[in-house]
């Protein structure tokens, strides 16, 4: 193999590994953490992307849900778990706890 080929090659590799890693980090996703602890969603007010995941971990000695105001998703979080949840729509979403409605949280979504 001539050195002109040898090099080509080599470049053209060296760029398809540059493309993918670039492709990579633009399209992964965030891991947005909100703690339940005193009956309260910390922090209430978050942003994220669509396709990034939201973990709720509850310290609380009793269980709570992350309910979404209109039904599109419902997550039960018992004492002391943590549960997670992709979000699939952009937009502002707002959400509660069921079992304490005065437990309130909001999530701004927006597209990658």
């Amino acid at each position: 193999m001539s050195a002109v080929v040898y090099r080509r090659k080599l470049c053209g590799s060296t760029f398809f590994a540059v493309v993918l890693l670039v492709a990579t980090q633009a399209s992964a996703s965030e891991v947005i953490r909100i703690k339940i602890d005193k009956l309260a969603f910390s922090p209430a007010q978050a942003s994220a992307h669509v396709g990034d995941t939201i973990e709720w971990s509850n310290a609380d000695f009793v269980a709570h849900t992350a309910t979404e105001t209109h039904g599109a998703w419902d997550v039960i979080i018992p004492a002391g778990a943590t549960r997670r949840l992709v979000l699939r729509e952009s937009g502002a979403v707002d959400y509660y706890c069921r079992f304490h409605p005065n437990m309130k949280g909001q999530l701004h979504v927006d597209t990658k």
